[in-house]
């Protein structure tokens, strides 16, 4: 008998700034070994994005290259940013190439799990008892809200400066990533969080509203708003109470990097970006960390549980999903640990103590 013929998965590859390089390098070492498990042939295609593009290029994201990216079936983006591009124009910086990519994939909807791994509950900043009980997901909001809100700008001279940004949202913006979260619980513990500030933004009203209509559909699904400085504090306080948290951009942004104390790491949290017609953007929720760049010290875990996201997600793959969590679990269960989670493990030997588990039969 013939074996099959291989299915072929074109990845856009986005490494970016700081250690993006060296986690984008471990994470295609992992998409290799996912590829022969599973007869696939990955075909990359590699993109300069924020800083790095403005050396290239002079700006953050080509046109050119987006309209490339949007052709794969899935885009792996590692981080932007770093001091060196901080003081040129808001449309010329690294962060600018992350809202152009998002944007211009459509991915409205940002998918950021927080679990704690029990062998890491001493490294949160909760106490035990609080620590163990941190399994959520946040459905941020992503391509409305402050960051695209217009207008925008700065006027005038030293001493008498002005800036303005503008939040705003649709209906239908709300409607769509609403509709996402409350599908979600239905698969986990049937809790949804909303989080506004609808005491004293029009805006969040808004949402408020049309959360609490859209939910008429999900009559078995429990709904609860908050306000996000309470809903911060409850994360610390009680983070067990949160399942699923519904929010809009801003909010999610904060509140995403405060989980990140809950599980021991920023290193530690994965994303995924989806939108209805359009290849998945999956990135580690840590950034460029310039600071450690080229020293082999990154912890690529999350760029690992990111890639698992793009294995459920866009590829097909739960089984490949399932397996290379059980692959970081059992790593860290076995003592690895880099040095944001008080190990001494580098990048490479991070990744090939979860390469190895994740080869293993079984």
């Amino acid at each position: 008998m013939s074996k099959p013929d291989k299915r072929t998965v074109r990845i856009a590859l986005l490494p970016g700034d700081g250690i993006g390089p060296e986690v984008m390098a471990a994470g295609r070492k992992l998409c290799e070994t996912i590829g022969a498990k599973n007869n696939i042939v990955f075909q990359y295609d590699e993109f300069k994005i924020g800083g790095a593009a403005i050396d290239a290029f002079g700006v953050p994201l080509r046109p050119d290259d987006l309209a490339k990216i949007r052709e794969c079936d899935a885009v792996i983006l590692a981080a932007v940013g770093g001091p060196k591009w901080d003081t040129g124009a808001a449309n010329l910086r690294p962060e600018a190439g992350l809202l152009g990519l998002r944007k211009g994939l459509n991915v409205f909807a940002n998918l950021r799990p927080a679990k704690i791994f029990p062998e890491l509950i001493d490294a949160s900043r909760l106490k035990p008892e609080q620590a163990k009980s941190v399994d959520l997901i946040i459905f941020r909001e992503l391509t409305g809200g402050v960051y695209f809100g217009e207008p925008r700008g700065k006027s005038g001279e030293a001493g008498g400066r002005e800036a303005w940004n503008t939040m705003r949202y649709t209906e239908s913006e709300i409607r769509r990533i609403a509709k996402m979260a409350f599908e979600a619980a239905r698969g986990r513990r049937k809790r949804v969080t909303s989080v506004d500030k609808a005491n004293v933004l029009e805006v969040s009203q808004l949402w408020r509203d049309i959360v609490t209509d859209e939910h008429r559909h999900y009559s078995d699904v429990e709904l609860l708003h908050l306000y996000v400085d309470n809903a911060a504090m409850q994360l610390v306080r009680n983070p067990g109470q949160f399942d699923v948290i519904l929010t809009e951009n801003l909010f999610g942004d904060i509140l995403s990097d405060l989980c990140a104390e809950l599980v021991g790491s920023i290193g530690l949290l994965p994303s995924a970006s989806l939108g209805a017609q359009s290849p998945g953007l999956y990135e580690p929720v840590h950034g460029s960390a310039p600071d450690i760049a080229g020293k082999g010290m990154a912890n690529p875990l999350a760029m690992f549980l990111s890639i698992a996201m793009m294995c459920r997600y866009s590829l097909n793959l739960p089984d490949a999903a399932e397996r290379i969590e059980r692959a970081v679990a059992t790593a860290l269960k076995a003592g690895a640990r880099t040095a944001d989670l008080g190990g001494d493990l580098g990048t490479n030997d991070m990744t090939e103590q979860v390469l190895r588990h994740f080869n293993r039969k079984g």
